[in-house]
């Protein structure tokens, strides 16, 4: 076992959580393991041991926003109906847009800005796992191409509409933009 192969431990999982929790409120752009060692009851050093390296808890700690982002696209592409394309959409669009969310979604953008700009780093793929993963639960939606949904172009869409909510706030003007596609997708099917 290589020293970045830490095996799991109950210990390492609950620091997990607790680093999870302080990079949602905090980021993970300048984190410094003294003050969130301090922040989760713990000292850099047992970071140290049970991570290997700054490097190998960054990438943890991406691996554990990671999940949590697919697990609630899924559920969102879920509750929108597995053939339907356009209320895919619109359930995680309506995800998205919940204030609930920001922390995450902000997260996932200092992650995915730092992985086009620090591309051997513990950032490194994360954006192009989460182009592949986001294409992946939009191209599963069985009535995808034919209902006049493109995953690419719907990705593209939702995308862009989030980083136009979290630099704004304006829900209102971006959530016309998704219906907008909505309506011009539903226009092309017929």
């Amino acid at each position: 076992m290589s020293q970045h192969e830490r095996p799991a431990s109950a210990r390492r999982e609950e620091l997990l959580e607790r680093a999870y929790r302080y990079a949602l409120a905090h980021g993970l752009a300048e984190l410094s393991l003294r003050p969130l060692a301090a922040a989760i009851g713990s000292s850099p050093r047992v970071l140290l041991f049970l991570f290997g390296s700054k490097d190998q808890l960054i990438r943890a700690l991406l691996g554990r926003a990671r999940a949590d982002e697919l697990a609630a696209l899924r559920q969102a592409r879920e509750a929108g109906g597995a053939d339907d394309f356009a209320a895919a959409v619109r359930t995680t669009w309506g995800w998205l847009v919940d204030p609930a969310h920001r922390p995450m979604l902000v997260l996932w953008v200092q992650a995915y800005a730092r992985s086009l700009s620090e591309p051997d780093g513990p950032w490194a793929g994360f954006a192009r796992q989460t182009v592949e993963d986001w294409l992946g639960l939009l191209a599963g939606i069985d009535g995808g191409a034919a209902g006049g949904g493109d995953p690419a172009l719907g990705l593209a869409v939702l995308r862009g509409a989030l980083l136009d909510l979290l630099a704004t706030g304006d829900t209102e003007r971006t959530t016309a933009v998704v219906e907008r596609y909505l309506c011009l997708i539903g226009a092309a099917a017929r």
